[in-house]
């Protein structure tokens, strides 16, 4: 005799509330394993596509490991630092920016001298604050992020994740599935699908668009000879999975950069604005339809709060899964509203119009 459907809920919503329990309480220590689930689940597509060409599940996982450690120890030694160093300075140049927009807004536009003290304090307040608290911030990141035994931890224990779970994954998947229960199992079975289409239409063609776009905007941005170009360029790229942040906030930052740098050069002025709009036509008619596609789209909105719900509650690692819970989550809400809609308390079938 199946489980009444009350007490079902009370079991489901008591291991929902257990496992945002271990999240909280345990972040740091399950960062490296999730990062690890997140780089499998990333690849194992590729995986299974040189499996199906011959090769040797093992042999795949390996080659695909090594080209992956590689990528990231490249860019860890040649982009990263730079990144950082470049942060670090522009925090330390922002108060001359600001100083120097002060003098443009006054000088153009006299008509606004009345509020000519607020502007000042405003804009000093701002800079002052970037500078005192820019460095120690990404000083913070860093020493967080690589302090030295949770470093050689995460280093250790993320790729030995992210093997051992592709070399097992389907394995893992058909173990899952017996597991589920059987009065249920076909309707999780379609769930899972449709949140595995949502996180694969999203997630991967997503990330895949950022890095394309970071490398593109750090890359065109220093041919132009921008300061600080590096940097605005890979933020740029990095936050373009929200529509629009990533090209305003970059575009912004950049154009302010330029105006500061290129005062009386148009030229220059003029091409970092074409490099912003060059990237939204990318992204917008090139990039995300081939690679994300139209299918599956989040709203900006609900993406704007899942990561900052989920990193104020569980940290960086809420951060992390913060996206993919999101597609989780909507795909769960498509469901919930579909099965009011045919149900009797919405009236369908009941004669009503």
């Amino acid at each position: 005799m199946a489980m009444p459907i009350d007490q079902q809920l009370r079991y489901w919503g008591i291991a929902g509330v257990v496992f945002i329990a271990l999240l909280w309480v345990m972040g740091d220590v399950l960062l490296p394993f999730i990062t690890g689930m997140a780089i499998a689940y990333f690849l194992n597509p590729v995986v299974t596509k040189l499996q199906n060409r011959g090769m040797p599940r093992a042999l795949a996982v390996s080659a695909l490991m090594a080209l992956a450690i590689g990528v990231v120890v490249l860019a860890g030694v040649l982009v990263i630092p730079a990144v950082v160093s470049q942060a670090v300075q522009f925090s330390e140049t922002a108060p001359d920016l600001l100083a120097r927009l002060q003098e443009f807004l006054s000088a153009r536009f006299p008509d606004i001298a009345q509020l000519e003290e607020t502007l000042r304090n405003s804009l000093s307040s701002i800079g002052e604050a970037i500078r005192d608290r820019g460095a120690a911030l990404a000083q913070g990141v860093l020493r967080s992020v690589s302090g030295l035994v949770s470093a050689l931890v995460f280093m250790v224990v993320t790729p030995v994740v992210a093997f051992y779970l592709l070399l097992d994954w389907e394995r893992l998947v058909r173990q899952i599935d017996d597991l589920l229960p059987r009065q249920h199992a076909p309707v999780l079975r379609h769930l899972a699908g449709e949140i595995d289409a949502s996180i694969a239409g999203f997630v991967r063609g997503q990330v895949t668009v950022c890095f394309i776009l970071a490398a593109y905007y750090a890359t065109a941005l220093g041919q132009i000879g921008l300061q600080f170009g590096l940097a605005i360029g890979v933020t740029a790229g990095l936050i373009s999975f929200i529509p629009y942040i990533g090209a305003i906030l970059g575009g912004v930052l950049a154009i302010g950069v330029g105006l500061w740098q290129f005062w009386g050069s148009p030229l220059e002025i003029g091409l970092v604005l074409a490099v912003f709009a060059f990237g939204q036509v990318l992204e917008g008619n090139i990039l995300v339809p081939r690679i994300v596609g139209n299918s599956v789209r989040l709203h900006p909105v609900w993406l704007l709060f899942a990561v900052s719900a989920f990193g104020a509650l569980l940290g960086f690692t809420g951060m992390l899964i913060a996206v993919p819970l999101a597609a989780s989550i909507g795909v769960l809400v498509r469901f919930g509203v579909g099965q009011y809609m045919d149900s009797k308390l919405y009236g369908k079938g009941s004669g009503k119009p």
